[in-house]
């Protein structure tokens, strides 16, 4: 008794291979299998390539938020005191920032000075934030006390200011130069307020990777800032770094019941919420679209397959008549539509991942053909295109284009399963 073969039998990709390699005069459609292949590279491609930047961008962009600013920011509603003004200062800071810093998961919180003044330095000017800061605190920022690019010598902090590298280069100052600080609420006379003027040596310039931290921001010793801008024995607020930034939802609450009634909490993420949904919807959005281009690609070896199944009707027929089964003609052109789309898929993820790992001098080289210019830190915030390769992502795009691939591949190959052979080979 004869036996049936199992399915995926290797006479069936035997069949499908001649098929794959038959030229245009035996029938076959290499340049439509061509086109598909080429098609799903590029799709697969464009979609690993796109999710590599866009975890990048987000990871840059966070990692810079987080390197330079507070995970937590505490502050006091305020009070009117006698003049009927609104003071939101922190009066007893040191005892608040000690009970903050007890909280389980704050690893720092440091007392801040902070106030906008103008930079001078000859005839070049540049408003800056300025925070007041002790020299222990400073060394617990990464993106400044850890930068790279850092000059100087941190160690000075006490004997002058750190500025960023933005405010250096719009000022044309290094390390050792002297700029002045002015602040419009100076000294208080019998003529009014006359601002204040102070010059400090430029002790550490900083790179924090964020074009707008370093183009405004200058760190100045804590008790110095105080006399500066006026807050003798008072914080504008307590500065607050956490061990797991991105889960800092859930420490925010304790840390405002350790602050008291009195005191309200600002968290990162509230701070820059909005960029983050708005990057969130982006990504959504991307990903529908180059799936849309991935199925495009996808069916394109339904039309390929369409052809085959036709040019090849005759040998279906026979196959069909010495005992071939409908299962065994449909997995031979399911064989052929899948082959193309694994293949394509393989190409595409490793163009995919070739560009996330080498975007530096892919970028590079874009950027000197257009001349320069092609990225505006002042605009993106960050000063170049990142990439990173992410197993979630690579594989989430080979499962798309695959699992597509496969799905169109099973219309056409049943098709073929069902041509009747005495219709195939009735004008034979």
């Amino acid at each position: 008794m004869a036996t049936t073969p199992p399915p995926f039998s290797r006479f069936e990709w035997i069949i499908a291979w001649r098929y794959l390699r038959a030229r245009k005069a035996e029938g076959g459609v290499s340049v439509m299998t061509w086109i598909s292949l080429i098609g799903i590279t590029l799709a697969v491609f464009a979609l690993i390539a796109t999710l590599a930047v866009r975890s990048g961008f987000r990871s840059e962009f966070v990692g810079t938020i987080l390197g330079a600013n507070a995970h937590v920011t505490v502050y006091s509603y305020g009070e009117v005191n006698e003049a009927g003004v609104l003071d939101r200062s922190l009066k007893d800071y040191e005892a608040l920032a000690k009970t903050v810093a007890a909280v389980p998961g704050v690893t720092r919180a440091a007392p801040l000075v902070k106030g906008q003044v103008m930079a001078n330095l000859r005839d070049r000017n540049a408003g800056v934030e300025v925070f007041g800061i002790s020299a222990e605190d400073i060394q617990g920022i990464p993106g400044v006390a850890q930068s790279e690019e850092a000059i100087g010598d941190l160690a000075r902090f006490e004997e002058g200011i750190a500025i960023g590298s933005g405010v250096a280069r719009e000022l044309g100052v290094s390390v050792g130069d002297k700029i002045k600080l002015i602040s419009p609420n100076g000294v208080k006379t019998a003529f009014g307020t006359s601002p204040r003027v102070n010059a400090y040596e430029v002790v550490y310039v900083f790179t924090a990777g964020r074009w707008d931290i370093d183009r405004t921001r200058v760190y100045l010793p804590f008790g110095e800032a105080q006399s500066f801008f006026n807050r003798e024995g008072v914080a504008d607020e307590i500065e607050v770094m956490v061990e797991d930034p991105e889960n800092v939802d859930q420490i925010a609450l304790p840390i405002l019941t350790a602050a008291g009634g009195v005191a309200g909490v600002w968290t990162w993420r509230d701070a820059s919420g909005g960029f983050l949904r708005a990057l969130e919807v982006e990504d959504n959005v991307m990903f529908i679209i180059l799936s849309i281009l991935v199925l495009i690609a996808a069916m394109n070896i339904v039309s390929g397959l369409i052809m085959l199944v036709k040019n090849k009707g005759r040998d279906i027929g026979i196959l069909r008549t010495i005992g071939l089964s409908e299962g065994s003609v449909m997995r031979v052109f399911f064989i052929c539509g899948a082959f193309t789309g694994v293949l394509g898929t393989i190409c595409g993820v490793v163009l995919g991942c070739l560009f996330a790992l080498y975007i530096d001098p892919i970028f590079s080289f874009v950027n000197y053909v257009m001349g320069g210019g092609v990225w505006d830190p002042s605009i993106r915030g960050i000063y170049a295109l990142p990439a990173e390769l992410r197993l979630a992502d690579v594989v989430s795009a080979t499962a798309l284009s695959l699992g597509l691939s496969f799905f169109v591949t099973i219309f056409p190959a049943r098709r073929a399963a069902r041509l009747n052979p005495v219709e195939a080979l009735r004008y034979e």
